[in-house]
């Protein structure tokens, strides 16, 4: 038996016209970055570069929910909600979530850019 491969519109479909416009607005966002792949797993969408930078593992009713690992906690942050160590690993994941356009700011390009990197 074939196991079923998810794809980039199984996580798009029924999701609100606003919350595809942020996912939109975000994509062209890291698209003037850098080169970027979509990737669906079985629970989100890896974003790749180089490598995978990112992941969004969630898109809400209003929001794109986004997870950068880094390999150590920036703190000093005004766009983080959450940032927390993976068990036994020296991996910190950083939440961001997205509720407008504006979200998207400078401070965010440049962990985006530092993630890419």
């Amino acid at each position: 038996m074939m196991s079923e491969e998810k794809q980039l519109s199984d996580f798009l479909n029924g999701k609100t016209e606003y919350t595809l416009g942020l996912f939109r607005f975000f994509m062209e966002q890291l698209a003037e970055i850098g080169k970027i792949n979509l990737r669906a797993t079985k629970s989100m969408i890896a974003i790749e570069s180089k490598t995978t930078f990112a992941y969004i593992t969630q898109l809400g009713k209003n929001f794109v929910h986004v997870v950068i690992p880094f390999d150590q906690a920036y703190e000093d942050n005004l766009c983080f909600v959450k940032i927390a160590q993976v068990p036994g690993t020296h991996q910190f994941n950083h939440h961001l979530r997205i509720y407008f356009s504006e979200d998207v700011n400078e401070e965010v390009k440049s962990y985006l850019r530092l993630a890419m990197s």
